[in-house]
């Protein structure tokens, strides 16, 4: 998003109401599933090798601008702090995982559905929207990028071994009945290229042009700020596209949406309380802590969704916990990045942990 959403005095009247902008495209989207059916059959029909072109082109453009901003040169120092690192790792792979998982079957005992539609994602880290929030919450550009990068890798290699096990096998070991899964490594790797790779081309390839063709000052004063608002015209874009796929549900089963979005919220929360607690024991700085914080409490909500249309169906209860699954996470990553503003003038001075 532009420079101006880091200062509150000169947030626009756009921005500083974005998150009922983002209600706004969720009703149009579920208005347009139930009034012009017409639309949601085109969405539905304009697929190109397995990927949803108005959803792609919406998520790719959304993420243009904020890597645009990227230094890239300094994305070496996302690993400036190797504690910083690991830590990271750790919550995104291990503890995110484990948490998604315990919700699952805290809240949908007897309902596999919904229960593996929760674990595809909590098992999906966040390689796209985490650039925003904390692009929004002052966070270290840079780190982020690098942690995205790294979380990049770890879905490019891991994926579908993480996915097997906690699907297939852990679920055994509780006494629960195991749910038989197949996901193909080269679609995962397709969607990371798609939904991370061809921003990341385009956002470098629009930076290094102008600072070559128009210098530095140039291109940080008058280039990025111009382009930002691009990230939010195709984020409403996105959500209208995503909600008109499944409004129908949304309005018919409400009690389902409800109960989808209490492990959510938790988990949303717990995630993002933890990593910053982590943060300030290990007296990390405001832009790296948040940076770190966000990656580990969002979730790559694409790559779920994707998984669970591709391997149950777009019909399915699996495919139906994703697309709820932004209905909670934009509006609480939101809310998150003003608790983070409020952390920062709490525990941090010039900086620095209090």
């Amino acid at each position: 998003m532009s420079s101006n959403l880091v200062s509150e005095k000169k947030l626009s009247f756009i921005d500083k109401f974005l998150t009922i902008w983002i209600f706004i495209a969720m009703g149009i989207g579920i208005s347009l599933s139930i009034w012009f059916p017409g639309f949601v059959v085109w969405i539905r029909s304009s697929d190109f090798g397995g990927t949803n072109v108005p959803i792609a082109i919406g998520l790719i453009f959304m993420m243009v601008p904020p890597l645009a901003k990227v230094n890239f040169a300094r994305i070496p120092k996302a690993f400036g702090r190797i504690d910083l690192i690991l830590y990271s790792l750790f919550l995104n792979w291990v503890i995110g995982p484990l948490l998604m998982f315990g919700l699952a079957f805290l809240f949908f005992p007897e309902n596999p559905e919904y229960r593996v539609g929760l674990i595809l994602i909590g098992i999906a880290r966040c390689i796209a929207m985490v650039l925003v929030w904390n692009d929004l919450a002052d966070g270290d550009r840079e780190v982020a990028a690098g942690l995205v990068a790294l979380n990049s890798i770890f879905q490019l290699l891991f994926y579908g071994v993480i996915a097997y096990f906690f699907v297939s096998v852990l679920p055994g070991t509780f006494g629960f009945t195991n749910s038989s899964i197949h996901i193909s490594y080269w679609d995962i790797v397709y969607s990371v290229l798609i939904y991370l790779g061809i921003p990341f081309l385009l956002g470098l390839g629009i930076r290094n042009a102008s600072l070559r063709l128009k210098g530095e000052e140039w291109t940080t004063q008058k280039l990025l700020p111009s382009i930002s608002p691009i990230t939010l015209i195709f984020l409403l874009l996105t959500i209208v596209f995503i909600f008109s796929l499944k409004g129908e549900s949304l309005i018919n089963i409400p009690w389902d949406v409800l109960q989808i979005s209490a492990p959510l919220l938790v988990y949303f929360l717990l995630m993002f309380f933890l990593s910053f607690a982590l943060g300030l024991l290990i007296k990390a700085d405001y832009p790296r802590n948040v940076a770190v914080s966000f990656t580990a409490a969002g979730n790559n909500f694409e790559l779920a969704i994707a998984v669970a249309i591709g391997t149950f169906g777009i019909a399915s209860g699996q495919a139906f916990v994703g697309i709820v699954g932004p209905l909670v996470e934009i509006p609480v990553l939101v809310l998150l990045v003003e608790i983070a503003k409020i952390f920062r003038e709490k525990f941090y001075v010039k900086g620095k942990t209090a």
